[in-house]
């Protein structure tokens, strides 16, 4: 190991990370400084990757859960070769540059997952590690291996206090992923002041509660480093925590304090920093040669990494040509197999979460990379897979059911780490009411253009008996606010069908379906071409050919509601439409738009908070929402209740 150059990589690494800080007036520099050492030695010793290739299939990947330190990923990633230069670096934290403020998937090369939230990127590294046991399961051969490689991550104090870490970890050590290996920056200092403020329990052994194996060393120990990595790979059945003792700001004259956490440490200290580092204080963005020389010098061997699996790939291949088949499909998205879609016969009473069950079936089939599960809920959601070969287990990792038991915040963001990864479409399942536990990995899925299904069921008051805690409300409107999410609400078992359709479509945003408990009929469609007209958000399920005196916007369960209305009224004609999905509608033309609703009085049926719909209407009493909490009882007395009913539509069309 050539450490001379390690070390220059490592000053280097604070030289770039505390002169891009103090440029933009704004960041973190106490992680870089305090963990150059991992960095370096990471990027020049551990990780089987190739700089020239960042999206090669088999490469290691490293999570930065601790991302508020992204100078540290930024500067390593420019030394070893990732398309970030020097220029990128000065402009760190401003418009247009790929040094974002945290790192941002998608938008700088090399960066495998936007981590700015603590506790999502370790959570994020569980699903990636998740992915390359079920793909080692599906693609490997006695002959050939061509799945074969680790998840790193670099958490700090403030992932290891975040809930979500608790969840994903506690997954990882049952489910055995061996091959997720995770470093803990020790600094024990977080914003405020010292840990032991509010974090004092024994980190090592709570890990190893988890299941997990727990190491220790030192952050500034290269070799050890190396050697404990080579430790942790020989525990196949336990991931492992790595707990490396470190300073934060080392080199500063703040090293060691809460002050070099959260902000520049200002002209005089990176001045005072630079002496340090046995740099020139006068300089700015100061590169030690021997740094670029030692990245300079593993070029070849980066690249021979990749060129000697692709050549072991296309040998698979060669032997292999439908499994070879799977995998190109994986990585477009595309079909491998066949299923006939389910047929619903107008007028069977059939609730959307079966109907969605039907389809996870269905496209589990069409497609043998789609792969997912509940949060302890399947039979609920009715999300368990019939084509699958059985439930995901460290003795069945060609399982395409998961378990992720009741960690709903865990399991969205495994989801995501999942798709991230790649060869695999994940989706999870829970009830509607707990996307407030998932919700901040939602928006980061949406943020990462992660295509992650949410199949969420039991969508309104009509679940009954379980009250208010468990009745959404305002979560319809509110996930609707998140931008690149799309979110479905089918009215019947066939709209189910084709909102599935969509869903396996989209490449570039997560979608959320928004399913029944209860029964609904499954309805006559007056628009014969109502496949395609969906697929702009919303048709005309009757009253296509009047000019309608009043039209009827409903969503869900309450498009059977808005029927069973406009057949009680006289004297009035009567146009219902279902809109699948709300913000697509709205993104059409205005003429589609006119097309659709087609009345100057609109109505909206929806059993949820009116937010968002307040465009739709003349009036405010046209909004037949609910904007209270639920109540708890069987669900036709609820909706009484609420004088949430067919008649009392009625009344307000009539109005």
């Amino acid at each position: 190991m050539n450490c001379k150059g390690i070390a220059a990589v490592a000053k280097t690494i604070r030289s770039l990370s505390i002169d891009a800080i103090q440029k933009a007036n704004s960041g973190h520099p106490g992680l870089p400084l305090g963990c150059a050492e991992l960095a370096a030695v990471l990027y020049g010793e551990i990780l089987k990757h190739n700089p020239a290739d960042s999206k090669w299939a088999d490469r290691d990947r490293f999570v930065l859960s601790a991302g508020h330190g992204s100078m540290l990923l930024y500067s390593i990633l420019h030394l070893a070769g990732y398309k970030i230069t020097l220029e990128d670096i000065k402009n760190f934290r401003q418009i247009g540059s790929v040094c974002c403020g945290h790192p941002e998937y998608g938008i700088t090369d090399g960066v495998e997952n936007t981590s700015g939230p603590l506790g999502q990127g370790i959570a994020l590294a569980v699903g990636m590690a998740l992915a390359e046991t079920m793909l080692a399961a599906k693609y490997n051969t006695a002959s050939h291996k061509i799945v074969d490689h680790y998840t790193y991550a670099l958490v700090g104090e403030g992932c290891l206090e975040e809930g979500v870490s608790s969840e994903a970890c506690s997954f990882a050590g049952h489910n055995k992923l061996g091959k997720l290996i995770v470093f803990y920056d020790e600094n024990r200092i977080s914003i405020d002041g010292s840990t032991d403020i509010t974090f004092t329990e024994d980190i090592g052994k709570r890990y190893e509660a988890y299941g997990w194996q727990v190491l220790k060393g030192d952050m500034y120990d290269v070799e050890k480093i190396v050697s404990l990595v080579e430790e942790a790979k020989k525990e196949s059945d336990k991931p492992t925590l790595i707990m490396l003792k470190s300073v934060i700001g080392k080199c500063s004259p703040k090293a060691g304090t809460s002050a070099v956490h959260g902000e520049p440490l200002g002209v005089e200290a990176v001045a005072e920093t630079k002496k340090n580092l046995g740099l020139d204080p006068e300089k700015f963005f100061q590169i030690d040669e021997d740094a670029l020389s030692y990245f300079a010098e593993k070029k070849s061997a980066f690249a021979k990494l990749e060129s000697d699996w692709q050549a072991e790939f296309d040998a698979w291949a060669k032997e292999n040509p439908e499994l070879a088949k799977q995998w190109k499909a994986s990585y477009e998205g595309s079909a491998d197999g066949s299923a006939e879609d389910p047929t619903y016969e107008v007028g069977k009473s059939v609730a959307t979460r079966t109907a969605s069950g039907d389809m996870i079936s269905t496209m589990g089939l069409r497609y043998s990379y789609l792969a997912g599960g509940s949060a302890d809920l399947k039979g609920s959601n009715k999300s368990g897979m019939k084509c699958d070969g059985g439930t995901y287990t460290p003795e069945n990792r060609a399982g395409r059911s998961i378990e992720f038991g009741i960690r709903e915040f865990g399991m969205a963001s495994e989801a995501a780490g999942m798709s991230l990864h790649g060869g695999i479409r994940p989706f999870c399942a829970t009830y509607l009411v707990f996307s407030d536990y998932m919700r901040p990995s939602i928006r980061l899925a949406a943020l990462m253009k992660q295509p992650v299904i949410y199949d969420l069921t039991h969508d309104s008051i009509y679940l009954g008996e379980d009250g208010p805690t468990h009745q959404p409300i305002e979560q319809l409107s509110s996930l609707r606010s998140i931008p690149n999410l799309q979110v479905l609400r089918p009215g019947d078992a066939e709209e189910t069908v084709e909102a599935w359709h969509i869903a396996m479509a989209s490449k570039d945003h997560p979608v959320l379906f928004s399913l029944t408990r209860q029964n609904v009929p499954v309805y006559a469609k007056e628009d014969k071409n109502w496949r395609e007209t969906i697929k702009k958000g919303a048709y005309v399920v009757k009253g296509t050919s009047d000019n309608p005196d009043v039209t009827v916007v409903a969503t869900g369960s309450e498009v059977n509601m808005a029927l069973e209305a406009a057949a009680k009224v006289s004297g009035k004609s009567v146009r219902v439409v279902s809109m699948l999905d709300k913000n697509l509608f709205e993104a059409q033309s205005e003429e589609f738009q006119k097309q659709i609703l087609g009345s100057k009085r609109v109505i909206i049926a929806e059993a949820g908070v009116k937010t968002g719909w307040e465009g739709y209407v003349s009036s405010k009493k046209d909004l037949f929402t609910i904007d209270r909490f639920g109540e708890s009882g069987p669900a036709n007395k609820v909706a009484e209740h609420f004088g949430f009913t067919a008649a009392k539509l009625a009344e307000l069309i009539e109005a």
